[in-house]
């Protein structure tokens, strides 16, 4: 608690300073915005980031998650284990993947405590929800919870709309999707009331099989703004049904049946190949913020806000041949037989309690923030068993399950962050920025794991993290230069324990990360430039080498020295109003100074090493750019019609930390064309949108993992032993819109 209390006293010292100054006469500041201007960059803020705006939002794809919505931004990379872009959906930032992005939703951090992911299925529909979306990346400027590691996904639902509106979007395409939202606002009233509520459900068959989705998602806003006060009640819901699609398919299956997935296959008494319908991954998540905000002096705002979520969820399996052995059954209960088809669920509740306050001042030439972050997740994970081919239908399954599971653990994790952070004018053109966040983690994590493993999990950890940020800003006319050093950490995840744990009880270490970012950005009534050029120096990084556990999942270990580093260029040209040209491109080095591949021995036990210097890291390109040209070059009635041709480049990907180039994923350019039109109604707007996803028709996969083992060469065959997963793209899809508002 001592970071607390300093935080706390260097917040009042800077504020009391900071009441000195005078305050600009036209500053002003929305009530309703800042409940998420504690995680948001600003036109002074020495980060590079990218801000989606709502008309953006609203004109993507429906097929699309938020993730390949994003897919054009600057280094981001994106993949859909379906094909298509409904169910799960993941991206990387600067190679960077999702348990290092931090995502806020109103300034409430998403990432689930333990896995530190965010399961984009579980929220579906999210571009129909929100008003706008900023990505950070680098450190960034994380206030609270877990620190960006690589990239910060900052998400906003709050801003009052001044008039009412409604909104209705039906859409359909390839692979059986359906996508339909309904959203209606009644704008702010005299009375200072409002209110909006959206409300989508979208379904799709996939593109592999097995790949359906089914999802429903909710929000509804209650909220009073009035003089210096705010008030709002939020509820966020989603539910889904998807099919397991993250084995993916091997390379041998590829090349056959790209739509080919085996999760769930089984032969029936006739020999017949068959397919467990219910081989699928259920979730339901809730989120309830309520924020009060006051203005309590001109220059000083107060925000707080309460947020409860709770998410229930299993997973549902069809597995052959499984040993009883591995859930703790004795034998005799299955008449001496020691395998046996079986159906199984594991499953999961979580409730997550977060309380967040912030103060902001703003005078002329100061901007100080400053808060605290108090949160506490209570999880658990167990089992069930359905059925079992040997046990028969007819045994009481739901009677074991009350007195048995074969796992059952639970983890309890409380994280404190204070944060303080400043901007200060120093010159009509230089600005100073600095940013304080000090975390306190505590995790407790016990029970036992899948696979009745007999090693029990007892883990207690206490960590104190100290992620400073600083620097300048210099704006001249059209013309901003920015330079910025940041110092980052990260705790192990859930898994990362509990496998290390259950393997060769190596000690894991937090990992830490330095990002050092320099960037120029020239911004001109007819095209716009910027480059950024970044470090991220990492010390201890997480990362799996091959090794397992005892339940055969792979361990990770902490590795010295990695870093990346590049440029990122982006330019817009827009000569006339009705063209614009938008480019993008990455160009980077993603290397880990000396890494130790293990290759479990199949044939003397232990493992073979094999090691590697200067080695490029899996999944990350060395380059990534995006091209787009939107047209609207027509007058009169045709006038809102428009054209977007856009298209991505993703250079090549290894599977693993080896740098073979027999086991990457080849460089790949997808298009995509997007044209819509709008027609005045007497009453409203009537809207038409049709989207060509791949229109090239490239067949390609934009996402791998890889398991090698060492199996000898006696019949003088292979000696390594190679298992992979491919995850294939669509080729080329529709989906047609029709939206209609006023």
């Amino acid at each position: 608690m001592r970071g607390f209390f300093i935080a706390a006293a260097l917040l009042a010292l800077s504020l009391a300073a900071a009441s000195a100054q005078e305050l600009n006469g036209g500053w002003d500041e929305r009530l309703d915005s800042v409940v998420v201007s504690g995680s948001r960059a600003g036109a002074h803020t020495p980060v590079a980031y990218s801000n989606v705006g709502k008309d953006e939002l609203r004109s993507a794809n429906p097929m699309h998650s938020l993730p390949m919505t994003l897919n054009l931004l600057p280094s981001v990379v994106t993949y859909n284990e379906g094909g298509t872009g409904l169910g799960n959906s993941a991206m990387t930032i600067r190679g960077s993947k999702g348990s290092q992005v931090n995502v806020t939703l109103n300034g409430i951090t998403l990432n689930d405590a333990e896995s530190q992911e965010v399961f984009w299925v579980n929220i579906p529909a999210l571009t129909s929800l929100l008003s706008s979306v900023q990505v950070q990346r680098g450190l960034g400027t994380s206030a609270n919870g877990a620190g960006a590691f690589g990239a910060s996904v900052n998400m906003n639902t709050a801003f009052v709309t001044p008039d009412p509106s409604f909104r209705w979007d039906v859409s359909a395409g390839s692979y059986g999707t359906f996508v339909n939202t309904v959203s209606a606002m009644s704008g702010l009233q005299p009375s200072g009331l409002y209110f909006s509520l959206a409300w989508s459900v979208g379904k799709t068959d996939g593109y592999i099989r097995n790949a359906g989705v089914g999802s429903t998602s909710l929000l509804a806003v209650l909220g009073w703004m009035k003089g210096r006060n705010s008030l709002r009640l939020t509820y966020l819901s989603g539910d889904q049904k998807s099919g397991m699609t993250w084995d993916g398919i091997s390379p041998g299956m590829y090349a056959k049946d790209r739509r080919y997935n085996g999760s769930g296959e089984y032969v029936d008494d006739k020999g017949n190949v068959c397919y467990y319908p219910d081989q699928t991954d259920n979730y339901a998540q809730h989120h309830l913020q309520l924020n009060y905000t006051r203005r309590l002096t001109d220059r000083l705002t107060w925000s707080n806000t309460a947020d409860y979520t709770r998410g229930d969820g299993y997973d549902e399996y069809y597995k052959t041949g499984r040993k009883f052995a591995e859930f703790g059954y004795p034998f005799s209960e299955a008449g001496g037989v020691k395998k046996s088809d079986m159906i199984y669920r594991k499953k999961m509740g979580n409730d997550l309690y977060v309380f967040q306050s912030e103060l902001r001042f703003r005078t002329a030439d100061w901007k100080v923030d400053g808060g605290v972050n108090l949160s506490r997740y209570d999880g658990a994970h167990w089992g069930e068993m359905l059925w079992s081919r040997v046990l028969g239908p007819s045994y009481d399954y739901a009677s074991m399950n009350r007195n048995f599971t074969w796992y059952r653990n639970t983890g309890l994790k409380n994280d404190l962050s204070v944060f303080l952070r400043a901007d200060y004018q120093l010159t009509s053109w230089l600005n100073a920025y600095a940013d304080l966040q000090y975390r306190h983690i505590g995790y407790d994590f016990v029970g036992a794991d899948d696979k009745a493993s007999t090693i029990p999990i007892d883990y207690h950890e206490r960590w104190d993290f100290f992620n400073p940020r600083g620097g300048l800003t210099a704006t001249f006319g059209a013309h901003r230069l920015y330079v910025s050093a940041a110092l980052g950490h990260r705790e192990p995840g859930r898994s990362d324990i509990k496998e290390n744990i259950k393997g060769e009880m190596i000690p894991i270490k937090p990992e830490s990360m330095l990002d050092i970012e320099a960037g120029y950005q020239f911004v001109g009534s007819r095209w716009m430039a910027a480059a950024n050029l970044y470090l991220m120096e990492y010390r201890d990084m997480l990362l799996e080498t091959g090794r397992l556990s005892s339940s055969g999942y792979a361990i990770k270990e902490n590795v010295g020295r990695g870093w990346r580093r590049g440029i990122e260029l982006s330019t817009a040209w827009y000569p006339v109003s009705w063209f614009r040209f938008d480019g993008n491109v990455t160009l980077s080095t993603n290397k880990l100074r000396h890494f130790t591949a293990y290759l479990e021995n199949w044939v003397d036990g232990g493992y073979k090493e094999e090691n590697y210097d200067n080695t490029t890291m899996l999944l990350s390109p060395s380059v990534v750019g995006m091209g787009r040209v939107a047209l609207s070059p027509f007058n009169g009635t045709w006038k809102p019609l428009s054209l977007v041709l856009s298209g991505k480049y993703v250079g090549r990907q290894y599977w693993d930390n080896t740098g073979n180039v027999d086991r990457c994923i080849p460089a790949f350019f997808v298009t995509d064309l997007a044209l819509s039109h709008s027609f005045k109604m007497p009453v409203g707007n009537l809207g038409i949108a049709l989207y060509v996803n791949n229109l090239l028709n490239l067949e390609y996969y934009a996402y791998a993992w890889v398991y090698r083992a060492w199996q000898g060469a006696s019949d003088g065959g292979d000696p390594i032993y190679l298992e992979a997963g491919l995850y294939p793209q669509a080729p080329r899809n529709f989906t047609v819109k029709a939206t209609y508002s006023f």
